[in-house]
């Protein structure tokens, strides 16, 4: 919603409070806005053959991430657009708060492929972590439905209490249990950062989509330091499904 301009000089402490004209045309403005943008998620949505509906939903940017929130409790999937992911606003900052307060995964470049919602090869990023685990199991529908799914391990730490003796199997297995089509890999990164060695095999699988966890360690290291969830949610490509 455009900012609320509110002039209280020299009102009293029960004064009314006037609202000039060009604040409602700004709204509705914005509201006509909104609006086309949701017949463009419709008419694609079906285009994927995708079950879903639309609902436009303007708020004080204080209450959007909430408001969002509130929705997606009910909901399997949540696709970040371009314009509202690469966002400084309010809107921007709703995208980080899908990955802490709402239960399901977080897709970005979802709407840049045909096959990211209904994708043939997947390749779930896997590191033991919790992230990593709460992704698999948001993704598991998309899981069962793909042709291949690549367990995609890299640098593993072969130990008890890391990746285990056989670092992915154990991820393998339960998605097997589930009638997945499953591969493990183990990958050494060559010193390459972790997030761009992903989105290498990726394409290198000609994936249509990757699963992973996000934001392994702190925001405020990965903000100054950089890390693998920054690098991932930089690229405009590859659909990504996340989730912390």
């Amino acid at each position: 919603m455009p900012q609320l301009p509110v002039c209280a000089y020299g009102a009293g402490e029960y004064g009314a409070l006037a609202l000039p004209q060009n604040w409602m045309d700004d709204v509705e403005a914005s509201r006509e806005q909104l609006q086309a943008q949701a017949d463009v998620l419709r008419d694609e949505l079906a285009r994927q053959d995708c079950s879903a509906e639309v609902e436009v939903l303007m708020a004080e940017p204080a209450a959007l991430d909430a408001a969002i929130a509130r929705r997606a409790m009910t909901c399997d999937l949540v696709l970040a657009c371009d314009a509202v992911r690469n966002s400084t606003n309010a809107a921007g900052r709703a995208v980080q708060a899908a990955l802490f307060q709402i239960p399901v995964g977080l897709m970005i470049n979802g709407m840049r492929q045909a096959g990211a919602l209904q994708p043939k090869r997947v390749l779930l990023a896997w590191n033991s972590g919790l992230p990593a685990g709460r992704a698999a199991h948001a993704a598991l529908p998309l899981l069962r439905a793909a042709e291949e799914v690549t367990v995609a391990v890299f640098d593993p730490v072969a130990t008890p209490l890391r990746d285990g003796g056989n670092p992915g199997s154990d991820m393998a297995r339960w998605l097997s249990r589930h009638g997945c089509k499953v591969d493990v890999q183990q990958y050494p990164s060559g010193e390459v950062e972790i997030g761009r060695a992903i989105l290498d095999r990726a394409r290198e699988l000609q994936a249509d989509l990757v699963v992973m966890g996000a934001w392994e360690h702190s925001r405020m290291r990965e903000l100054i330091l950089g890390g693998t969830t920054r690098t991932v949610m930089a690229q405009s490509e590859m659909p990504v499904l996340l989730a912390h």
